[in-house]
């Protein structure tokens, strides 16, 4: 521990406002650091249009929150034009769909009703754009049939809240019942508006796409609560006509992205574990659109497809994260090969819902992506894949507040490990800085080589002269099936080994100070840094943010508990002493590191009892802690406030005792 004097700090702070001393700790360079963060607009979505002459995108307003539609030639960017349907008053729009003569744009906006969305069309021709659909409920991921006629999308009646388990939970009070709101498939008649909900009333829709003649949907669905069901979705079939779903497919693991060969013979999809709903990697497999076996055609694949479509009956192009890097390549389905197109050390996604892929013209060669890295804020880009060019400037003006990202390598229990390390602003190798090692959220999930956003932004460390460490232990994606199946019964013990390792490879060969050693997560992350200062007093100073303290509490109070038995086996009621095991409050008195603990107060993926729990332990043990409960925040952080009051008191944490005095 650097501080000089240890002291008991306990405090459990509701905050309605925010108090004084972490805007005070905020140095100077903090505040820029965080202002120009705030300056960054983001793109959560592109489209190339079929024909491949325009794209569209969704693009962040300044400051958050709302959202514009624009677009343009992508051979002549400079004459990009805003889509609207609510003029410059503010309205915020997304979820853009192009017609299949590439005549058409339909899109979500809630102009003139603030928070709901309704369905918008546009043709150009027309000054304002027609509003389609006046449904009351939550509106997602339109889709026009093949013939152009009809849009498909997801809509969910009255519901109380966005969709995502992401998303601040219902407020429950008096007598709790299992109120589920389905996420239905709903047809929109393009002429008329005519809506019909298609899919039956008692199933979940995630995910589902047209097939080629337009006569029926693939779909991933399944019975109950949404947010929960989704780890045992199976895949279906639904005539466009609505009626019956017929299962086609029931994984063992979890399933995403079904995809319709071009002929409507074949249904591709991504298979594998995964612990969040968005978060998608695994193997590729194929089965009969009619039902059947499901082959895996990717068997051994060094790396995780997130992403893919079919070009031909033969041919599948996929997006894949791969050595924590980002890339494309083509697969051949007969015989299996697999022919790389292009990999970087950079973040190339289609949208914010974590595919990685891109958005094709008609011809397959002309793509369009959004295009980003831990030097370089994120751009639409467009062009053949690979040789794409900047299509937007919008954050040109921006620059980094710390130092480059190196992709390191290390050998753990024979597998060979792969993470991140960035540098300090200003670096001097002759200089000695403290170190703080960011477990990524998951666990399968992965630390990537992109911007960092303003959520729990760790990268403001190597601002304020820190390495920051991003391992990707196993668990993680980007180094195939077997890897990120490699923590299954093993929480905290062969994924720490892994980081552990890795912090003593960088020890080793970069200028760390072995005595100034923290640790930061979020979610799994902050699971991690629980369980870390748990097992060893190696790290000086922790910050965990929606941690996870004990799997047997957290199973029966959290709102997707169908994502552990595929980890654990079983079921907390079967094997309770499995759950134990890897538990971080199994072995708290072990607790010597000051550790900060941060949760949104309406999170359902990691309630805030985790955090209270680990806090309260701490403070009757004497170990020094602090404790911020975020009004009105789900597991996802949203409300500007509140993300820099988060950034002020990490920084102002590490700060106070890994800095040198």
């Amino acid at each position: 521990m650097r501080a000089k004097q240890r002291r008991l700090v306990v405090a459990m702070i509701w905050l309605a406002a925010f108090s004084a001393p972490a805007e005070e700790r905020a140095s100077a360079s903090l505040e820029a650091t965080m202002n120009q963060l705030v300056a960054v607009r983001d793109f959560s979505q592109v489209a190339m249009a079929p024909d491949g002459k325009q794209l569209a995108w969704v693009e962040e307003q300044s400051g958050g929150g709302k959202a514009i539609v624009a677009l343009a030639d992508w051979n002549d960017p400079a004459k990009k034009r805003r889509v609207t349907a609510g003029g410059d008053a503010g309205a915020s729009e997304q979820d853009i769909a192009w017609s299949p003569d590439s005549k058409r744009l339909a899109f979500l906006s809630d102009a003139g009703s603030p928070g709901q969305r309704q369905l918008y069309v546009t043709d150009f021709s027309d000054a304002v754009p027609r509003r389609v659909t006046s449904l009351k409920g939550f509106l997602d991921a339109p889709k026009w049939s093949p013939d152009g006629k009809t849009i498909a999308l997801l809509f969910t009646e009255n519901a109380p809240r966005a969709a995502g388990p992401l998303e601040p939970m219902t407020v429950e009070t008096g007598l709790i019942e299992s109120k589920i709101y389905e996420q239905r498939l709903t047809t929109v008649d393009v002429a008329s508006g005519k809506t019909r909900q298609i899919s039956p009333a008692d199933m979940y829709v995630y995910e589902f796409e047209w097939s080629p003649d337009g006569s029926a949907f693939v779909t991933t669905a399944a019975h109950g609560a949404g947010d929960a069901q989704w780890y045992v979705a199976q895949i279906y079939t639904l005539p466009a006509a609505g009626g019956e779903m017929k299962s086609i497919h029931r994984p063992t693991l979890q399933i995403a992205e079904p995809k319709w060969s071009p002929d409507g013979k074949w249904v591709a999809f991504i298979g594998g574990i995964m612990s969040d709903e968005g978060s998608i990697g695994g193997d590729i497999f194929v089965l009969p659109a009619t039902g059947g076996e499901a082959r895996n055609v990717t068997p051994g694949i060094p790396s995780s497809p997130a992403w893919l479509i079919w070009l031909s009956p033969e041919r599948i192009l996929f997006g894949q994260v791969i050595d924590g890097m980002t890339g494309f390549a083509t697969l051949e389905v007969a015989s299996g090969k697999i022919t790389p197109l292009w990999s970087g050390s950079e973040e190339v996604s289609l949208n914010d819902a974590g595919e990685h892929g891109a958005s094709l013209a008609g011809d397959q060669k002309t793509s369009a992506v959004l295009r980003q890295s831990c030097s370089r804020p994120p751009e639409v880009w467009a062009g053949p894949i690979g040789a794409w060019k900047q299509i937007t400037h919008t954050n040109d003006h921006v620059k980094p507040a710390w130092g480059e990202a190196k992709s390191v390598h290390w050998m753990n229990d024979g597998m060979r490990v792969q993470g991140w390390l960035l540098e300090p602003r200003d670096y001097d190798p002759k200089k000695r800085y403290p170190m703080v090692v960011a477990p990524h959220g998951g666990p399968a999930s992965y630390n990537g080589a992109g911007w960092d956003g303003t959520f729990f932004n760790l990268a403001v460390l190597a601002g304020e002269g820190y390495f920051v460490f991003y391992p990707n232990p196993r668990g993680s994606f980007g180094a195939g099936e077997a890897f990120t199946r490699g923590n299954i019964k093993d929480f905290g013990y062969g994924d720490f080994r892994d980081i552990m390792t890795g912090v003593d490879e960088v020890v080793k060969e970069y200028p760390v100070d072995n005595d100034r050693i923290g640790i930061a997560g979020w979610s799994y992350g902050g699971y991690m840094t629980m369980w870390a200062i748990t097992q060893t007093n190696r790290f000086h100073a922790a910050v965990s943010g929606a941690g996870l303290a004990d799997f047997q509490s957290y199973y029966g109070q959290n709102d997707i508990d169908e994502w552990m038995p595929p980890y654990f086996g079983t079921t907390v009621y079967n094997d309770p002493a499995i759950y134990a095991r890897s538990s971080p409050i199994t072995f708290i008195k072990n607790v010597k590191t000051p550790t900060l603990l941060l949760v949104g107060d309406r999170d359902g993926e990691v309630p805030a009892p985790q955090s209270r729990q680990f806090w309260h332990a701490l403070k009757a043990l004497g170990v020094e802690t602090q404790f911020v409960i975020y009004p009105n925040e789900g597991h996802r952080i949203g409300q500007p406030e509140h993300l820099r009051d988060i950034i002020r008191r990490m920084v102002g944490w590490f700060d106070a005792h890994l800095k040198e005095k």
